[in-house]
């Protein structure tokens, strides 16, 4: 095993999560083994990524178009892993986060159900996202699905399937700092603008049930989601996973990539810099303007938010709350998603039928 800390603490933290996603087990131990330093990590995830796109490609051309859909999906996940929090080298990252982009997008036309691009209007800019609605449902509720610091649009199949089982639509789009508009918009603690524009674009789909909004956000996505809703009074529910009460509380102890990659989202040159950003990330006086019905998840072990944070937030918000606490998770509780997955969509299901 590498020597390297960073490495090290990439198998410790990160495999529940990449496994849970879409990652072969086979594929994280052969590729985490195989790592001398973590500067060879955005490369070797890259590899294996065109491995999986090979195999796509091999379908596509065979005309074997759901296997091809299912390989283009797993590729783009693993192109996404590769770049996800390599920002200190920025030309490799970006690179692979094109081919993220690309498989994901070579994808939609062949998943179950499929997927659509859409751009929504913010400014002089535009939020990338996926749209997909259940098959044989007509005019389904939709949730709004919000990203964290390094997830993103690609990692989304794991999240979405759960949602449109139930026979609700999802759109996962990527905001300021996020994904595709990390590039153009900074990371911002008031989230309900973005959201605002969101919402604004999910009224102009004819092929949806505007009055049936629910809002999802995982990791700092879970303080997105229920900033939104503290003030977005389209939204109807809302799912908050593992997401900071207070992000700049938490950010000294952060670990060392998540911290340097809300430096370089924040488009802050320093983190002291990036710590005054992450101070406009709370929900101090905000999470009592919250009064619909929320569902909180957290992990006992998360290392990132303080499982304090999630009961803070069930504690102060009007609405009616019902906090899911997993006492043996990690962050988001990947370690432990079957006990969540299906049951906040379950719950989110209840809340827009």
């Amino acid at each position: 095993m590498s020597s390297d800390p960073r490495v090290k603490a990439a198998i410790a933290h990160w495999g529940a999560r990449f496994v849970a996603n879409g990652v072969a087990l086979a594929d994280f131990e052969d590729v985490t083994r195989s790592l001398n330093s973590y500067d060879d990590w955005c490369r070797a995830w890259s590899e294996r990524g065109a491995l999986h796109e090979r195999v796509a490609q091999e379908a596509l051309d065979k005309k074997k178009y759901l296997t091809a859909g299912e390989c283009f999906q797993r590729a783009g996940v693993y192109y996404h892993f590769a770049n996800f929090l390599f920002v200190h080298d920025i030309p490799q990252m970006q690179a692979a986060h094109r081919k993220a982009i690309d498989c994901r997008q070579k994808a939609l036309p062949y998943l179950r159900p499929a997927g659509e691009r859409v751009e929504i209007p913010f400014g002089k800019h535009k939020f990338a996202g996926v749209l997909r609605k259940p098959e044989g449902v007509d005019k389904p509720p939709i949730v709004v699905m919000a990203v964290g610091l390094d997830s993103t649009k690609e990692e989304g199949d794991a999240y979405e399937s759960s949602f449109l089982a139930r026979g609700m639509a999802t759109l996962m789009f990527e905001g300021p700092g996020q994904g595709e508009t990390q590039y153009d918009l900074p990371i911002r603690g008031d989230y309900e603008v973005p959201v605002a524009a969101v919402m604004d674009y999910v009224e102009t789909r004819k092929d949806l049930d505007t009055g049936r909004i629910g809002m999802w956000g995982v990791s700092l996505g879970g303080y997105y989601a229920p900033r939104a809703t503290a003030f977005e009074k389209r939204i109807k529910a809302c799912v908050a996973l593992g997401g900071p009460f207070d992000w700049g509380a938490a950010f000294d102890n952060l670990p060392d990539l998540t911290r340097e990659a809300f430096t370089v989202r924040s488009h802050c040159k320093t983190q002291a810099e990036a710590k005054k950003n992450a101070q406009t990330l709370s929900l101090e006086g905000v999470a009592e303007k919250i009064t619909v019905p929320i569902f909180i998840v957290n992990g006992r072990h998360d290392r990132v938010v303080p499982a304090s944070d999630a009961e803070r937030l069930a504690r102060e918000v009007k609405g009616p709350a019902t906090l899911m606490m997993i006492e043996d998770g990690n962050h988001i509780a990947n370690n432990r998603a079957y006990r969540w997955r299906s049951q906040s969509a379950d719950w989110m299901a209840d809340q827009l039928r």
